[in-house]
């Protein structure tokens, strides 16, 4: 089929599901309990962490809302579908993008947690960004007329991103990689966009100096004793018993050879250099806290370490209204994801299954990752940041789908644009709702909440 083709039948969508049928929200009246379906996510998640998870989440509308992904799922399903999909990153919020390095070294931005990833409706990914752009701003406090024009604005940018792919050759577009050094918004204030730029040039020097052998090594391990050893930090930083973690007696060496044959030939002889030292349990995020999360220690020699974080991989939130994925493992089908929607993945990206029966993927530990710190910004700092991650989400969608017909069913016009907006912002207002709901739920004792100190 031709480009034009493709166009005219991303156009012709439009007859069965209108543009303007993505606008606005309002609460079905056979939606389900929000906090029922959050504490089904629970489902598997290590007991004694769950308050942890929903301590995190009642810090603000905003840490609810990074957590509360299964929510959303269920609410986008009762949603207008426009039959375009794509590999979905299935919880595309702001804080789920951000800057890491390439095995080459470079420094490119990228959606980097896609623990929910599975084919599905491009709109699903551009409405969750939408509405996270909307809740940060009400965090910020900045007015509504701004968290309106913001949202409206990252559509914009990804409807123009998907265009300007369409004209692209399919190489030029898997190729193609947003470069923290050289990023500059076109459309964007001269003076924000050399703002952002200073930051950026900033954090990635505070990061190249954060060497893992000089910096990393000493504050996660002990070298007290004949073996060096993770330090625990209990409850978000602790050592498995047996029971917790069946193969801690053999030494996870079942896991680790299992994990070793998912990596490229290449990859697998410099991962042959390191022998395992040490595996510990680590809290991380909001939305994973609960789930089998571990740091592992590898030692290639004395003092030259590699630190692999193991995260457990379940069920994508998706997977109840978009399909069951097609890889056996939940791992499996992160790192594919991954490599999807990525321009450039984490050279140890593999995955592996514990004796329990538990799925997990693997990658590296804080390899210049820099994640966004949203507390001191302005409307016009949020504006540069949420058209960086709609760059991403756009390049991400374009890869796996069909940019030609998406761009022909969004149009040239801001038809599409202002229907997600306004969705957005009356998302924002259900997900305050939500939040109230929540605290509610934690004050009567209907669900338990531990506040870290």
């Amino acid at each position: 089929m031709s480009a034009d083709e493709r166009a005219a039948e991303g156009r012709r969508l439009r007859d069965k599901i209108s543009r303007t049928s993505h606008g606005g929200w309002s609460e079905p009246k056979d939606r389900r309990d929000p906090i029922e379906i959050l504490v089904e996510s629970n489902e598997g998640r290590v007991p004694a962490l769950i308050p942890i998870r929903f301590g995190r989440m009642a810090a603000s509308p905003f840490a609810f809302y990074r957590g509360a992904a299964a929510l959303m799922a269920a609410d986008l399903a009762t949603t207008p579908v426009s039959g375009l999909r794509v590999q979905a990153c299935g919880d595309a919020h702001l804080m789920n993008f951000g800057g890491f390095a390439t095995p080459e070294r470079n420094v490119i931005f990228d959606v980097n947690d896609l623990d929910e990833t599975l084919p599905a409706p491009f709109e699903w990914d551009l409405k969750r960004l939408a509405a996270s752009v909307v809740i940060a701003a009400q965090h910020l406090r900045l007015p509504n007329s701004d968290a309106g024009r913001v949202a409206r604005d990252v559509v914009r940018e990804y409807r123009e991103r998907m265009i300007d792919y369409a004209g692209m050759p399919a190489l030029d577009i898997w190729y193609d990689k947003i470069d923290l050094r050289k990023y500059a918004d076109r459309a964007g204030d001269p003076e924000i966009v050399a703002d952002a730029r200073r930051r950026l040039a900033e954090r990635i020097e505070a990061e190249e100096r954060k060497t893992v052998a000089d910096h990393l090594y000493p504050k996660l391990v002990s070298e007290q004793g004949t073996l060096p050893r993770i330090k625990d930090d209990p409850p978000l930083i602790y050592h498995p018993d047996s029971r917790e973690a069946p193969g801690l007696e053999s030494g996870y060496t079942e896991a680790i050879a299992l994990y070793r044959e998912s990596l490229p030939e290449h990859v697998r002889t410099l991962f042959d250099r390191f022998r395992f030292v040490d595996l510990a349990v680590k809290v991380v995020g909001v939305g994973s806290v609960g789930t089998m999360c571990a740091v592992c220690l590898f030692l290639a020699g004395d003092r030259d370490p590699l630190f692999l974080q193991v995260k457990e991989a379940k069920a994508s939130v998706l997977e109840p209204y978009a399909g069951k994925s097609r890889h056996p493992n939940h791992g499996q089908r992160v790192i594919s994801g991954q490599h999807l929607m990525q321009s450039a993945s984490d050279v140890f990206l593999g995955w592996t299954k514990g004796m329990n029966g538990r799925h997990f993927y693997i990658r590296q530990l804080r390899d210049m990752k820099m994640s966004a710190i949203i507390e001191d910004w302005d409307a016009g700092l949020l504006r540069q940041y949420g058209r960086m991650c709609a760059h991403a989400l756009a390049r991400a969608h374009a890869r796996s789908g069909d940019p030609v017909a998406v761009a022909g069913y969004m149009g040239s016009g801001q038809t599409f644009e202002d229907a997600v907006g306004e969705f957005a912002t009356e998302y924002g207002e259900q997900n305050r709702r939500d939040y109230r709901e929540f605290l509610k739920a934690i004050r009567s004792g209907r669900i338990e909440a531990v506040v870290e100190a």
